[in-house]
């Protein structure tokens, strides 16, 4: 299981992934679209064209890792607003793997 901190940065690709991509081939995306460095601490987030996987590619220390998720039913709701960079914040992420779909978010603090 991955830890999720505070001080973590996550991208999102919004590019069509294929999902036989491994280790390398998800590198190779990191470096190229998001010009990001795969073993920089951060996780980086990758859906299929049907929204229905995803892949989460993160460095746990001593070596790349990769987290797998398949729905049976339904597809994965992206976040509409992100900047151009592809980051996104933790309760996006969470909210994307948990099927919430928000109306409306608001933040208590603005910083």
């Amino acid at each position: 299981m991955f830890c999720l901190t505070a001080a973590t940065r996550i991208y999102l690709y919004r590019g069509i992934c294929d999902m036989r991509k491994s280790f390398d081939g998800l590198c190779g995306i990191v470096r190229s679209a998001l010009e990001e460095d795969p073993l920089s601490g951060s996780l980086f987030v990758f859906v299929n064209r049907r929204r229905s996987m995803v892949k989460l590619l993160y460095w746990d220390r001593d070596g790349l890792a990769l987290w797998y998720k398949r729905l049976e039913r339904g597809h994965f709701t992206l976040p509409d607003l992100y900047p151009q960079d592809g980051r996104i914040e933790r309760r996006e992420l969470t909210m994307l793997l948990e099927g919430i779909v928000p109306k409306k978010v608001e933040k208590r603090y603005k910083y």
